[in-house]
């Protein structure tokens, strides 16, 4: 019998965290979810068997704690979602240390602090180490110029997603580099042209597609490729 595989989803209260807890769920997996505050993660509490677990992704000790509970299990997959679209300006020349700091740290330091405490949890062979990122975090991307800001803080996360690969010992596990594609999400707005469950469910088969594999990848939704 093939055992129930397991996953740990950062970020999971709303949005693609949520769509994926709900779609991994449906495909038959056991789920640990994240949210920063669980008396708002109603959606989560109704789905059978999901462990609800709190983490704010910035905070040293709430992390240490989540490493501490969560010592010995095994995971399948680790994604980090959390990530935040940062200040509305988007304009070097206006953005205050303060910004720049909350950005670049929820966005690319963050994540791969998370990832280092826990990668050695991921199931060996065949575990996966996914990252939500963006096709703007490609720096041949033309597009997106008035998201500048965002747009950096994924190429950073791209970047130390494969610092972390590369220091890596073989042989290493699948590192996935995501863009769930345009999505009518609060970040996204209701102008996108992809819904929330149709990119979570191609998301879910890239994963499956790719455990084993090894390697660090950049892609969509749908298993295209995308220029670093």
């Amino acid at each position: 019998m093939t055992p129930q595989k397991t996953a740990l989803i950062i970020g999971a209260s709303r949005g693609l965290g949520l769509g994926l807890v709900q779609q991994l769920h449906r495909d038959g997996w056991q789920v640990t979810a994240s949210v920063r505050d669980p008396l708002r993660a109603e959606a989560l509490h109704a789905l059978p068997g999901v462990r609800i677990e709190t983490l704010d992704i910035d905070d040293t000790a709430a992390l240490d704690a989540l490493a501490q509970r969560l010592d010995g299990q095994v995971f399948d997959l680790l994604l980090v979602n959390a990530g935040i679209l940062g200040p509305a300006h988007q304009s070097t020349s206006a953005a205050s240390a303060a910004e720049l700091g909350q950005l670049f740290m929820t966005n690319a330091i963050a994540p791969v602090r998370l990832a280092e405490r826990f990668i050695g949890q991921l199931r060996p062979g065949t575990g996966v180490l996914a990252f939500m990122s963006s096709v703007l975090g490609s720096v041949t991307n033309p597009e997106g110029s008035n998201m500048a800001l965002y747009k950096a803080s994924k190429a950073a996360l791209n970047s130390l997603i494969h610092s972390l690969f590369c220091a890596l010992p073989e042989p290493r596990p699948t590192f996935l580099s995501l863009h769930p594609g345009w999505v009518k999400t609060a970040m996204g707005g209701p102008d996108a042209n992809l819904d929330i469950a149709t990119s979570c469910q191609g998301l879910a088969t890239q994963i499956e597609c790719y455990a084993g594999r090894g390697g660090h990848h950049f892609i969509d939704y749908r298993g295209q490729l995308i220029a670093w």
